[in-house]
């Protein structure tokens, strides 16, 4: 009785599920062994990466005032912290540019690589290159976009060989010739290492050169610029190269390059505001020169000499309204002057910084503003105005604009607020003058406009020297906290990874290869195969697959698997003749059919009637299938041209006895063979004589075994199976598809074949049973492979 427990059930079809491929762990053995010889073999020839990196900080470079001065804009507050908070990002796309990394490529001349030549390998030469080779110029034809590949040998200190790759051309030069060749002309310089020249000799060295703009949008790609630290300045630059001293090299030419390009921006400022200056000393030194030829024709038209001391009181009093007016006009001259500045100029252009302005927060805004523009030219030389960045930036610029120009008109209407109410309040105060002859009321109005226009020059020229040693300043913008250096470790490839990922793909290939072949299986292949697809019926023998040579027929005292298959069969069969049609004193009667030919059907109901034929019983075996006999095969030479089951039923005169012929294989065991083959198989079956010969049959023997015709493909079987006690219904693992068992299943269910039990012919070992853990053969221990492995 089978037991249904679904846990079991469950337990059962996972051991059977691990089964199908531990079967095969030879091929998971040789996956494995195999993939890892490629992993070795790939980790020898591959190219092995290292990764370079370099820190540094951008340093914060505001100018301007302090907290009072950024006050007076507090109105500007959000956007400067936005810009501000992209700053960063916007000294990272800088370090990525392409410009800054084409001077880079350029300084190192990194568009030319050297490899050295060998016989599986190629590796890239660059600390110790055995040689220099400079392209002087290039044909206009070809230009520098395609030179083919060269291949230098140096045959002796002063001589090389150069062979133009896929062209035949190979000519020896001198070291420093100028070699004209098709696509151009170079030269090659010796290296000034003598040991390195020793150590080239008769080596063959590949020289490429690559075209400028694609080698650095190459090295674009490969440099990572990050902002290692949230919300700081830190600066890390990475980049993985197979050659560390290379890569070292490019990202310190980076740093300088960029150092290079922020220098050359502040100097633009520091020149933009002294040319501002010089202009405006210019105009305050004609303005000055005014006012003193204006003050010395006065006193000579008036002929006064000191008449300062005539109201040497008053203007005691005045004095601190002068100081106040004179400060005010300052501010105010200086304030107009910028306005008028900013109105005849564009958004292109820098603003003048530190030239005195005094207000909260102005000079900071200028300073944001010069940046801004700064970074918008480095942006326009790598992108268009188009670029959403870029008009980002002018968008901010012409807002930062507009709120400076607004307060500086702010700031000009407050001024002239402060002098009006020093000017009431100096009227008052020269009421008291009215004695002072109006020669000294003119007079103390000169001298005011020559003090101010001394002062403000003296101012100008104090900023003009400031602005001179801005420029004249050099200061690194990226400071270097650490220099390019390499790991000794590569990053790739990673041995250990490697390593595991080809132990994995040794089992998943042979894992792949078993369940693909499983999917695409639409064969039956063992027992459990029969038993899903058919649950109702029983499963009452397994035929082992015999080897080519292998003996195919049970003997007497046979022990090999194929016997002890067919006396379980036989074992088995007995159980089924409980419940039989016919009255228990006659023979029992086996059909044997299959679905189609080639199932070996004829092949088990021969060894069936032997293996009964070896108990002592009379056995009869019957070739049924009249339309292809095969029975004739197990028969001596002159014994296969007798007459069979077909002249019985044909020829009302002959008898049993004289259609039935004893095998040579055992005494016990009579054949009746099909006959001729008739033109109306069916119809004959379906004769009386059918009955009367099978009723004789079992009078006269024990045991009758049939061998029937394929029931899908005929109706005989079908036709003539009321008359069998068992149907076995032969099916061949590897060979009989799956979709051919719903036919068994529907000739079940519509009772076309009565009593029926399965027989599953030509199983492999290691199908057999459920999981042939033990096998038929007992009589000798057959030790483990492990088994084997320990007890050598």
């Amino acid at each position: 009785m089978k037991d249904i427990n679904p846990s079991h059930q469950n337990e059962v079809s996972i051991r059977e599920l691990l089964d199908q491929y531990v079967r095969y762990w030879y091929l998971f053995v040789l996956g494995v062994i195999v993939m890892l010889v490629g992993a070795v073999i790939y980790l020898r020839y591959t190219t092995v990466l290292y990764q370079s990196k370099a820190t540094v900080i951008i340093k914060d470079e505001k100018s301007g005032g302090g907290a009072a001065e950024l006050a007076a804009f507090s109105d500007l507050g959000g956007f400067l912290n936005r810009f501000s908070n992209s700053k960063i990002e916007n000294e990272l796309a800088i370090f990525n540019s392409r410009r800054i990394i084409k001077e880079v490529v350029k300084e190192l001349d990194l568009n030319v690589v050297y490899e050295s030549v060998g016989t599986i390998k190629t590796t890239e030469v660059y600390e110790n290159k055995p040689f220099l080779v400079r392209f002087l110029s290039f044909s206009d034809s070809i230009g520098n976009k395609n030179i083919p590949k060269l291949f230098i040998e140096a045959e002796s200190q002063t001589t090389i060989n150069i062979e133009i790759e896929n062209s035949g051309i190979a000519e020896t030069y001198n070291f420093g010739d100028k070699i004209k060749l098709p696509f151009g002309t170079l030269t090659v310089l010796p290296a000034t290492n003598g040991d390195v020249m020793e150590g080239i000799l008769g080596k063959t060295y590949a020289v490429k050169y690559h075209d400028l703009e694609k080698v650095a949008a190459s090295y674009q790609q490969k440099i990572n610029v990050l902002n290692e630290i949230k919300n700081s300045n830190v600066v890390l630059l990475s980049m993985q190269s197979p050659v560390p001293a290379k890569a070292e090299d490019f990202i310190d030419e980076l740093i300088f390059q960029y150092n290079k390009d922020a220098i050359n921006d502040r100097g633009q400022v520091a020149k933009k505001t002294s040319d501002f200056i010089d202009s405006r000393l210019a105009i305050i030194t004609r303005e000055l020169d005014s006012v003193e030829g204006n003050k010395e024709q006065f006193k000579s038209k008036n002929r006064l000499t000191n008449i300062e001391a005539q109201a040497q009181l008053v203007l005691e009093t005045a004095s601190e309204f002068d100081k106040k007016e004179f400060d005010i006009a300052t501010q105010l001259s200086l304030a107009n002057t910028m306005i008028e500045y900013m109105e005849d100029t564009s958004t292109n252009d820098l603003l003048p910084a530190n030239i005195g302005l005094e207000g909260e927060g102005l000079g900071e805004s200028v300073a944001n503003y010069n940046a801004l523009v700064q970074q918008r030219n480095r942006l326009l030389k790598t992108s268009t105005s188009k670029n959403p960045v870029v008009i980002n930036v002018n968008q901010q610029l012409e807002g930062l604009r507009a709120n400076i120009l607004s307060g500086l008109k702010n700031k000009t209407e407050g001024l002239k607020i402060s002098m009006r109410e020093l000017n009431y309040q100096e009227s008052a105060l020269n009421s008291k003058l009215t004695e002072v002859p109006t020669q000294e009321k003119i007079y103390r109005g000169i001298e005011r406009q020559q003090l101010i226009k001394e002062q403000l020059y003296l101012f100008l020229l104090q900023q003009r020297e400031e602005a001179s040693i801005s420029l004249a300043v050099t200061a690194p913008k990226a400071k270097i906290v650490d220099q390019a250096s390499t790991a000794a470790v590569p990053v790739a490839p990673k041995k250990m990874l490697v390593y595991l990922g080809a132990g994995l793909s040794g089992l998943l290939i042979p894992f792949l290869f078993l369940y693909s072949r499983k999917l695409l299986n639409n064969k039956i292949n063992n027992r459990r195969d029969v038993e899903l697809a058919l649950p109702n019926l029983n499963v009452i023998g397994e035929i082992p697959r015999l080897s080519k040579g292998e003996d195919d027929l049970v003997r007497i005292n046979d022990r090999s698997i194929l016997a002890e298959s067919f006396r379980i069969l036989r074992t088995n069969l007995q159980y089924l003749f409980i419940n039989k049609l016919s009255p228990s004193n006659t023979a029992n009667t086996v059909f044997v059919t299959s679905t189609i030919k080639g199932e070996g059907k004829t092949f088990v109901a021969f060894n069936l009637a032997l293996t009964v034929a070896l108990t002592g019983k009379k056995v009869a075996l019957v070739g049924a299938d009249i339309r292809n006999p095969q029975l004739h095969r197990y028969l001596s030479d002159d014994k296969k041209d007798m007459k069979g089951l077909t002249e019985y039923i044909i020829d009302d005169s002959l008898t049993l006895q004289e259609i039935t012929a004893q095998s040579r294989e055992n005494d016990h065991l009579s054949i009746v063979l099909s006959g001729t083959i008739p033109p109306n198989p069916a119809e004959l079956l379906m004769s009386n004589r059918t009955d009367l010969f099978f009723s004789q049959l079992k009078e006269n023997f024990d045991f009758v075994v049939v061998d029937t015709a394929p029931s899908m493909l005929v109706a005989d079987t079908i036709l003539i199976n009321k008359l069998a006690d068992v149907t076995l219904y032969v099916l061949r693992a590897n060979y009989t598809e799956k979709r051919l068992l719903e036919f068994v299943n529907d000739a079940v269910a519509d009772k076309r074949l009565n009593n029926v039990a399965l027989i599953l012919n030509g199983v492999s070992m290691n199908n057999f049973g459920y999981g042939n853990k033990y096998g038929y053969s007992y009589s000798s221990e057959k030790r483990s492979f492990f088994k084997k492995l320990r007890n050598g």
